[in-house]
């Protein structure tokens, strides 16, 4: 076989896997969803609401987001961090999974994307649980560490800048607890990660980040074909 690069397929970046957006035509997506979604009314109307909006492909899959929801629940997660909130679809849904006492401490700068969900969060009785701070995420992280939060957290979501990523998740390994979950989004972006370009640094980012993840000790690893791809490291 000829050496050389990989072809890449012509993939539409972010929306590749997703429901709502690459697959939503996809017959046998709709039979996922039909026979595996339970979908709270409150986080459908959400999810109705951001499909308007012209940005809809950065709200997290459905299918993705239970699994996430499913993973909180099974390590018994009372603390998670999301970086990178856009409506709030993940938050709120992070949140119905959390206990009463439960707490998300969301992280974006967009007082215009959160603000879509905030109303949606209220309704469905869980605004208290969702801690938003309107900052750059790493602000938030670092002040978390310097009060003293380190290892306290047992879920965190990261899907924000891609630039950023590698120091976010090196901060969140710092504030996960020995067997919680770091789940990192768009990891396959849109198949680019087959053959990055080198001026294109979003890909190059997550390229060398999964790289590293595949090498690191700290954590065990699974990347999924879930969405535009999710990494699930657990700590060790």
């Amino acid at each position: 076989m000829a050496s050389g690069r990989r072809q890449v397929p012509s993939y539409d970046v972010i929306n590749t896997f997703k429901s709502h957006t690459g697959a939503k035509d996809n017959p046998l997506m709709g039979y996922v969803l039909d026979h595996s979604l339970r979908e709270h009314p409150v986080l459908k109307k959400l999810k109705l609401c951001t499909l308007e909006h012209p940005e809809n492909g950065m709200m997290v899959a459905c299918e993705q987001a239970q699994l996430m929801a499913n993973l909180a629940k099974l390590i018994k997660a009372k603390k998670a961090i999301e970086v990178g909130v856009f409506t709030g679809y993940n938050a709120l849904n992070l949140a119905l999974a959390l206990p009463a006492d439960g707490k998300v401490v969301a992280c974006d700068v967009s007082e215009e994307f959160t603000s879509v969900g905030k109303p949606f969060w209220k309704e469905a009785g869980v605004e208290h649980k969702i801690d938003l701070r309107i900052q750059p995420a790493l602000q938030t992280l670092d002040e978390l560490v310097a009060a003293g939060e380190a290892e306290t957290f047992d879920f965190a979501f990261i899907d924000a800048d891609k630039s950023n990523y590698d120091h976010y998740y090196e901060k969140c390994l710092l504030l996960i607890r020995k067997g919680g979950i770091i789940a990192i989004d768009n990891v396959l972006w849109g198949g680019k990660v087959l053959n990055p370009e080198k001026g294109d640094k979003d890909t190059q980012c997550i390229h060398k980040l999964n790289e590293k993840i595949h090498r690191d000790t700290r954590v065990n690893i699974s990347m999924i074909t879930v969405g535009d791809g999710l990494t699930l490291a657990f700590k060790l």
